[in-house]
């Protein structure tokens, strides 16, 4: 079973900023994520449980897995030198 994918208001508003050959390599990752399993793909954050983070080049996601509603909640897109920072 597939899990869902939702974004977040401001990953959603990154996404669409980005150039359309970058917002195609994330959503073609997410694609790839959501039909398997996300944590083998993925990394968790160090100190959350839930979250999880995914390279795209120099580009990363970060997301909240819902085991229940097997739900992927795009929370964060930005590129690797800025998206860990608060």
């Amino acid at each position: 079973m597939a899990w869902t994918v939702r974004f977040a208001a401001g990953a959603e508003k990154t996404l669409l900023k980005l150039d359309p050959p970058v917002a195609r390599r994330i959503i073609k990752k997410l694609e790839q994520i959501a039909a398997g399993d996300p944590r083998q793909t993925g990394e968790p954050l160090q100190g959350d449980e839930r979250a999880w983070r995914y390279r795209i080049g120099d580009w990363r996601l970060i997301c909240d897995l819902a085991n229940v509603s097997r739900t992927v909640y795009v929370i964060r897109i930005g590129h690797r030198s800025d998206v860990y920072r608060s």
